[in-house]
């Protein structure tokens, strides 16, 4: 029998069983992530302090632009399940090796620890992605992957939830939840053997090919609209280190206590999470229908600027709070959402590319930026800006930024028709 879909009544249930089994792997992966993340930004604070985070920020971009390339070959030459179950195997390794560093209690093993989180949350996502569409027919993906998403969100908000909680309710401490994660790990290594051996793994043959930098670079040199994509995207990732430095600054002044700071960012990443999904279920779709892609995009850089303003006029630990989800809340939702949409006029080959470049070099270009530019307005120069007078760097990106969205309106309103057209 054939659905209304246009497929098998067989096909269909497989879709369904596919897309639930990576909803819950991929809820999995965020769940892992998030006992880790809360905890290397505690652990740092603790054994560096929160001044210094720009510098890791900068080397984890550096360290992670060296690895492309040997991690590309290894994809290359390997199937993507074998990477990840190889991945997860490694992952679990250097948990339990960072686990007994910290024992030291050194400032080196905090800096490592931070930056391999940095690394593993990249690697992990990226795999888990990069599998599900080698996996997944287009007009499959258009039905599914909101809901597959949706689990990333879930996991987030319910990983704060449990490293706060065994923080909270049990003996562990903040250095205990990379065990935890390990935990979570060898659970999504089970996963994805049993996947495999089910036979949901089995990879489509792609049209594409493999992607270049160079073809992402071209592929962006030969559209002012992708380049104006680019532009809007990276203004983004500008402003996202002033922000997040300003909220580890603040959480630092606020809390001296290793676990508590550790449960109040745990906490705080829970809040931010169920904003996320909040803003993603009942006010995107809204703005979408009655106001258009552009006021989505909008949104976040107007919201940013005035709790950004906010900041400077009243720089507590509460407002610094309410900066980090108008940035981060309104990035994994409506921005998301919003710049996705921009690519669908877009021929999907010149799209893949441009992401491409645009994910691998573009984003740590900027951050590495923003993070240079922090140390510049606060250590460098022979005069500096307080924490919350930062703020004004991310009031001059949010002005640019909503610039760009005005000239990416313009053009637009050009592409839409030709693709229409064509």
């Amino acid at each position: 029998m054939i659905t209304a879909n246009g497929l098998s009544n067989k096909t269909a249930a497989v879709v369904r069983r596919r897309a639930g089994v990576l909803f819950v792997n991929f809820l999995l992966i965020i769940l892992a992530y998030y006992q880790v993340k809360s905890a290397s930004r505690s652990l740092l604070i603790e054994h560096w302090g929160a001044e210094h985070f720009p510098y890791v920020w900068i080397a984890s971009a550096v360290i992670l632009g060296i690895l492309i390339g040997p991690y590309h070959h290894v994809v290359e030459r390997y199937s993507r399940l074998h990477v990840v179950l190889g991945s997860c195997l490694l992952f679990i390794s250097l948990l339990i090796l960072f686990r007994l560093m910290l024992e030291s209690m050194s400032a080196v093993a905090a800096i490592g620890f931070y930056i391999f989180v940095d690394i593993f949350s990249v690697i992990l996502v990226e795999q888990f992605w990069s599998l599900t569409n080698t996996i997944t027919e287009a007009e499959d993906g258009r039905r599914s992957y909101w809901f597959v998403g949706t689990g990333g969100l879930v996991g987030g908000v319910l990983g704060g939830v449990l490293a706060a909680s065994l923080l909270h309710y049990t003996p562990m401490t903040t250095a205990d939840l990379l065990l935890s994660c390990a935990g979570l790990l060898v659970i999504v290594f089970g996963l994805n053997m049993l996947m495999g051996r089910m036979g949901l793994y089995e990879e489509i043959k792609s049209i594409g090919g493999p992607v270049q930098m160079a073809n992402g670079w071209r592929a962006l040199a030969q559209s002012r609209y992708l380049i104006l994509i680019a532009a809007a995207l990276l203004c983004a990732q500008l402003a996202q280190p002033v922000v997040e430095y300003q909220f580890i600054k603040s959480v630092e002044a606020a809390y001296h206590d290793l676990d508590q700071r550790t449960v109040f960012i745990s906490t705080f990443f829970s809040v931010l999470g169920i904003v996320s999904i909040g803003i993603n279920l009942l006010i995107t779709p809204i703005i979408h229908r009655y106001l258009g892609i552009m006021a989505g995009l909008l949104t976040q850089p107007l919201i940013l600027a005035i709790c950004s303003l906010s900041f400077i006029a009243v720089p507590t630990l509460m407002i610094a709070s309410v900066v980090k989800i108008s940035d981060r809340g309104l990035s994994y939702s409506i921005n998301r959402a919003s710049k996705e949409l921009l690519y669908i006029p877009i021929n999907p080959v010149r799209t893949y590319q441009a992401k491409a470049w645009i994910d691998m070099l573009g984003y740590r270009l900027f951050k590495v930026l923003g993070s240079a530019l922090i140390l510049l307005f606060t250590q460098w120069l022979p005069f500096s800006l307080g924490v919350s007078h930062l703020g004004l760097i991310t009031v001059v990106v949010c002005a640019f930024w909503v610039a760009i969205i005005g000239m990416l309106a313009r053009e637009y309103r050009v592409v839409v028709p030709v693709a229409v057209a064509a």
